[in-house]
């Protein structure tokens, strides 16, 4: 199964169902699980066995479609969450503790931000947030005693800057620390993170994974190669025994390929319960079943949108990182050279006035708060998702007040450009 292409992996990968099973996934829909003996149960409590007695920590559909997504990734261990916004939560949480400090690309996601600098904050964990182009002194000079992960997205939503794996990875492991990417936009079928260092992976599934805007869910994958151990003294979670279970130390138990999901999933999913239902479980792996396919679409649709665009003298700017010229044309191509999304924004000239009268005219482009599924929607972050965010923090964000996202689907390319063209005037 590793050395499968990304293509076979989509259809084939995470579920092998053995002589006369199911040959789709199954929906496990149940709350609970029938045992023998409560001594058979017991293994389960002391994570001394595999299995499942209850769904708000692990259901079979879930396991099965993370596992797809691990092997998509390449990553040794995965598990799904019930939102991106939960991904990443439990991925930062379940290394960092009050007290605790974390360095953030500050170009990502808007509720990633406010998840980060306003509620994360009250628990105690403080955040350090950097310039996706910042130097490499710059960036060393973010890191504490107490930093224990650094985290980035590789296309940042929606300002489509694109992180420099290797400039961060080579930072966060010189300091002994994880790096962690959100990789929802370029999917692992146009970028493979763990290739450059980077060590956990998260998704919000609800995008392209999904590809239909019928489920919400999120990932976690890991890499397997991050030595928790030799950095024990960072990761006491990890690498000091868990009285909750019995004394058991994930990183000795699980060793680097299975610590920190297991963690991720015995606390944090037991304590949380942010599990992702069986059967929006099956949606998403319907939905990877056809990743590969609908990426190409998504990317044509969008580069030609941005080549429209950059010729147009109603766009102020324009940001699509496989656009020659583009800001990160160069770091895309090297991490990305297959393609990079489906997303591109603008700046309607005329400022915010300009865009709200511009997305009022779309007629195939719908006004979402949602992104990267088959239908084309488009939405200005300024004022949705983005709004909680001063001026100041719009600008280090890289949202200007005139940008506007649009995220093609899956339609004829030459009815999107019409419909944009139409909307200019």
């Amino acid at each position: 199964m590793d050395k499968w292409n990304i293509e076979t992996k989509c259809v084939q990968s995470g579920y092998r169902p053995a002589n006369g099973e199911p040959r789709e996934v199954p929906i496990y829909q149940s709350t609970t699980f029938k045992y023998d003996t409560s001594a058979d149960m017991a293994k389960l409590f002391d994570l001394e066995a595999s299995g499942y007695f209850y769904t708000r920590l692990q259901n079979p559909t879930n396991d099965l479609v993370a596992a797809k997504i691990a092997a998509m990734e390449g990553g040794t261990a995965g598990m799904l969450t019930s939102s991106g916004q939960a991904a990443n939560f439990f991925a930062i949480f379940n290394i960092a503790n009050a007290g605790d400090h974390i360095i953030s690309s500050s170009s990502i996601y808007g509720g990633t931000f406010n998840l980060f600098n306003v509620t994360m904050r009250k628990m105690g964990i403080e955040f350090t947030f950097v310039s996706p182009d910042c130097t490499e002194e710059e960036l060393e000079a973010a890191f504490r005693p107490n930093t224990k992960a650094v985290f980035g997205e590789s296309i940042a939503n929606p300002a489509l800057t694109v992180i420099d794996f290797e400039k961060f990875a080579t930072a966060a492991h010189a300091h002994g620390v994880p790096f962690i990417v959100d990789n929802t936009f370029p999917t692992p079928v146009n970028c493979r993170p763990f290739e450059f260092g980077v060590d956990i992976i998260t998704h919000s599934t609800t995008k392209y994974m999904d590809g239909h805007g019928s489920a919400v869910g999120g990932a976690i994958v890991d890499s397997g190669r991050f030595d928790w151990m030799a950095h024990a003294d960072k990761f006491p979670g990890l690498t000091t025994p868990d009285d909750s279970y019995h004394g058991i130390t994930y990183a000795e138990k699980f060793g680097m390929e299975g610590a920190f999901i297991t963690k991720a999933t015995a606390q944090l999913m037991r304590d949380f319960g942010s599990i992702q239902s069986p059967q929006n479980a099956y949606y998403l792996n319907l939905g990877l079943e056809s990743l590969h396919v609908r990426m190409k679409q998504h990317c044509a649709n969008a580069m030609a949108l941005a080549e429209f665009l950059k010729n147009s003298p109603k766009a102020e700017f324009v940001n699509y990182p496989s656009l020659p010229g583009d800001k990160y044309y160069d770091v895309a191509m090297k991490y990305m050279p297959k393609g990079s999304c489906g997303v591109v924004s603008f700046g309607v000239k005329g400022g915010r006035a300009a865009a709200e009268e511009f997305m009022k005219k779309l007629r195939i482009f719908a006004i979402e708060t949602h992104v990267a599924d088959a239908r084309s929607c488009c939405l200005h972050p300024a004022s949705s998702t983005h709004r909680q965010l001063t001026d100041e923090e719009l600008a280090a964000c890289g949202v200007a007040g005139n940008l506007v996202r649009m995220s093609c689907g899956l339609e004829n390319t030459e009815d999107l450009i019409a419909d944009v063209a139409n909307a200019l005037g």
